[in-house]
């Protein structure tokens, strides 16, 4: 199979009429992994339909706080002092995004951030899709040991010369993603594209001690798990299309949000739901703007028959829970 995808990356001859006409590949570097995290470099490689590389952008970002790991992207603050804010480079940055499909690797994360950025300036970013190398690799049946950014380079020869450092990642992965795209192409492939939903309803957490820049790096994780209250309610079963929610029902979310996941989770809790982190046969009901995305939780839903709304018509279950039955 690894000659065939050879054989097809470098001689390209049909190209799928529904892939998209052009790519931004990007690689942000952050102050962290977490939602409160900013961004402090970005860079952009756009690509046209074919992958060949058109021109690229990079930029240092004052996080206006601790620059987080120093030791991994090595930008210390007296590097970052005097960079541009985020709401400095929004403008350019979105016309290296506007009317592509966004690529990187583990693509949510680098979505999310930029996604944020652009919540808090009060602009929406102009990206409508993404696409993550690593479920490209995943469905090209690429042999690689493990899914970081340099097996995907070392199983295409593309050489990293600064890992870490937002241009050079982005190049790498522009590198690489060429040759997946047109073995792809040549199978006729369907690319394993997700919608992007910028994000119209947030919140901030308010920075503590070391974040704000008064001391060292405090470290963070991607949205650390929250301990819920138990739901007091027994679950009723399925919600039954047409008719109202009621308190007690497994509610599971899937994709991009305009709201703030946390926040739409948070609102299903308080309106006497059990908001679910898995599907199973007791999902009451799953949650997604993107049905057609073919993540795991859709999949199950497919499979068990499990209600599928979108987030604007969950909102408006949502002000009319039907109590829990007494007894």
């Amino acid at each position: 199979m690894l000659d065939d995808l050879t054989t097809a990356a470098s001689s390209p001859t049909a190209w799928p009429a529904a892939y998209p006409q052009g790519y931004a590949v990007v690689d942000v570097e952050t102050t962290g992994l977490a939602r409160d995290d900013r961004i402090i470099s970005a860079a952009v490689y756009r690509l046209d339909a074919r992958g060949e590389v058109e021109d690229h952008w990079y930029t240092v970002v004052n996080p206006e706080r601790d620059p987080g790991p120093v030791w991994i992207h090595g930008l210390t603050s007296e590097v970052l002092e005097g960079a541009p804010l985020f709401r400095d480079i929004a403008e350019e940055f979105a016309s290296r995004l506007a009317g592509r499909v966004l690529v990187a690797h583990n693509a949510v994360f680098d979505w999310q951030m930029i996604a944020r950025e652009y919540a808090r300036v009060r602009i929406e970013a102009p990206v409508r899709q993404r696409l993550c190398t690593i479920a490209l690799a995943k469905a090209l049946g690429l042999p690689l040991p493990n899914h970081k950014l340099e097996s995907l380079a070392a199983h295409f020869g593309v050489v990293q010369h600064r890992a870490h450092h937002a241009l050079d990642d982005a190049r790498v992965l522009a590198e690489a993603f060429r040759p997946s795209l047109r073995a792809a192409a040549a199978s006729g492939m369907r690319l394993p594209l997700h919608e992007c939903r910028p994000l119209t309803e947030w919140k901030e957490r308010p920075l503590i001690g070391r974040q704000q820049g008064t001391g060292g790096y405090r470290p963070s994780h991607w949205r650390p798990s929250r301990k819920r209250p138990a739901c007091p309610y027994p679950n009723p079963g399925r919600y039954e299309p047409g008719k109202r929610l009621k308190q007690g029902m497994r509610v599971a979310f899937s994709g991009d949000t305009a709201v703030e996941r946390e926040l739409l989770e948070d609102r299903a809790t308080e309106a006497g739901l059990h908001v679910a982190t898995s599907l199973s046969r007791l999902t009451s009901l799953l949650v997604t703007n993107d049905p057609d995305s073919g993540t795991s939780k859709v999949v199950k839903a497919r499979q068990y028959g499990t209600p599928i709304v979108d987030e604007a018509a969950f909102g408006q279950l949502l002000a009319d829970v039907e109590p829990a039955s007494e007894g």
